[in-house]
């Protein structure tokens, strides 16, 4: 009979335990617009596949009167499942008990789970939604962040983490999600930002609103802190699940491979015609993208940011494979400070889980300006650089159209250690353009040269003969910096030629400690 009460009890905490702060503050939370955390998690995982670990967790803290107020689990719901078939483990904070403030219980949780996904080679997962530090722990909670914190560091290039905002972040809470390999935030509900609109308010005088200072849509568009923004949590953590297929368990396994219907050698006809003839002419890269990739599926990253380029992830042949491409519909395809940040960052990450990058190449130059300058031109241009250069997973790259100076060095060029480089024949390789190249190459004669008329026409005359030399792939393939020139409308089945014969490469950089990148 006394067992029998013993389980009895057990069912009757794990009942508590799952109410979190109560039913008051469920209601409250769904009256937002939001789900609580254990019905993300829920939503999250392949059914019954979730093991929650800490439940019957409870804060220590005994100042303000804060030992007459305890709840099961404090705060946070920790534990391990699946998303089709693969383990990740997960944390996500519970807004009805404290407002998901930090303790320093709480932080033990999510270090004991951050643990685990690291012995076990697994993906995390943290779901925020929280007010922040637990004022009444004082430095308890600020060391509970900095424990977070360094393992975030630590896992980092070991393990995918995915931080998904879903409410509140703010103050120290924000560098969590920060070290993170990518950030989602749902429209209206999220925020983030290292101080409220209220002090910002107080010490500088601005009056803004919380959406306008740490929003999603400023996040994903403007700041390019957040790689997602959507516009629910169910959008949210269906993309979580879209994303996790692309990836790998950790750094030292490959990303999972797809069972492929669509031909390796399927003609995309149109593509034969999709540059068109006059070279100032923009034209969408995303349908040379959707054309060549398995089924035209392309789960882009950042698409809200720096959009003079784009970053994702496609399949070829069932085999994940991150895509970087200059887009020649925004800013003419230009690199400036966010775009070579965006770009950097991306190849960094396929790099260190071992996916295979795709550079697609339709670029004019660098940003000019002084803007472009004081922000630091140089030094986020040296990023993308030192990126390519320091990658060595498969690399393919297909010159589309211009590709001129600096610009053509950074876009996983031959020199940075590409390992098939196409063009199609409408490449155009140079240091600079047609124009700008004569007005170097004959600025004397132009000057000499006072008629109108006469100078436009040897201008003219000039600039054909510079265009017939570099408007075009050859010159480059003659010198074996171009591997091969390819019919556009074949792309597809030579890049995942290419990536075939890649399967076995292996680079080995010199031994140090870490580089250096130009941060």
């Amino acid at each position: 009979m006394e067992n029998v009460q013993k389980v009895a009890e057990l069912i009757e905490k794990r009942v508590i335990a799952k109410k979190g702060g109560g039913e008051k503050r469920i209601d409250s939370q769904h009256a937002k617009g939001k789900y609580t955390a254990r019905e993300r998690i829920q939503m999250l995982l392949d059914e019954g596949s979730f093991e929650e670990l800490d439940m019957f967790v409870t804060h220590r803290c005994t100042n303000f009167g804060l030992e007459k107020e305890k709840y099961l689990g404090d705060g946070v719901v920790t534990g391990h499942g699946t998303i089709n078939g693969r383990v990740v483990f997960v944390f996500a904070q519970d807004f009805t008990v404290f407002g998901g403030s930090l303790s320093e219980t709480m932080a033990q949780k999510i270090c004991k789970v951050m643990d685990m996904a690291m012995k076990m080679g697994a993906p995390v997962i943290g779901i925020n939604d929280s007010g922040g530090a637990r004022i009444q722990e004082g430095s308890n909670s600020l060391a509970g962040y900095a424990e977070i914190f360094e393992r975030n560091i630590l896992a980092s290039g070991v393990i995918p983490q995915i931080s998904a905002i879903f409410g509140p972040c703010a103050g120290g809470a924000v560098y969590s999600p920060a070290l993170t390999d990518f950030i989602l935030m749902t429209e209206q509900n999220s925020y983030m930002f290292v101080t409220g609109p209220k002090v910002v308010k107080s010490v500088t005088h601005e009056d803004i609103s919380t959406e306008d200072l740490g929003g999603a849509k400023m996040h994903s568009s403007k700041s390019g802190v957040a790689q997602f923004s959507v516009e629910d949590e169910q959008a949210g953590i269906s993309l979580i699940r879209d994303l996790i297929s692309y990836l790998p368990q950790n750094n030292m396994e490959e990303a999972p491979v797809i069972e492929c219907h669509d031909p390796i050698d399927r003609m995309e006809d149109s593509l034969n015609e999709i540059v068109p003839d006059n070279p100032n002419k923009p034209y969408d890269m995303k349908q040379i993208i959707n054309g060549i990739v398995d089924n035209g599926e392309f789960l882009e990253v950042h698409a809200n940011y720096a959009r003079n380029i784009i970053v994702g992830f496609a399949r070829f042949n069932g085999v994940s494979t991150g895509i970087i491409a200059n887009q020649p519909s925004i800013l003419a395809g230009v690199l400036d400070c966010d775009a070579s940040r965006k770009a950097a960052r991306f190849v960094r990450f396929c790099d260190a889980f071992n996916i295979p990058i795709l550079t697609l190449v339709d670029v004019p130059g660098f940003l000019p300006g002084s803007g472009q300058e004081y922000a630091g031109i140089i030094v986020h241009g040296a990023k993308l650089m030192f990126a390519y250069g320091e990658a060595t997973v498969p690399k393919v790259t297909v010159t589309i159209r211009k590709s001129y100076g600096g610009s053509h060095i950074v876009m996983s060029c031959k020199q940075l250690r590409g390992d098939f480089n196409y063009a199609w024949p409408t490449a155009e390789i140079a240091v600079m353009g047609a124009s700008g190249a004569i007005e170097v190459l004959e600025g004397r004669a132009l000057k000499g040269i006072e008629d109108p008329e006469e100078k436009a026409k040897f201008i003219e005359e000039k600039e054909a003969e510079y265009k017939k030399k570099f408007a075009n792939p050859y010159q480059a393939a003659s010198m074996g910096y171009i591997d091969d020139v390819i019919e556009p409308r074949n792309t597809r089945f030579r890049v995942i030629r290419a990536f075939q014969a890649l399967q076995t490469k292996r680079v080995t950089n010199p031994l140090k400690k870490h580089s250096n990148i130009p941060l």
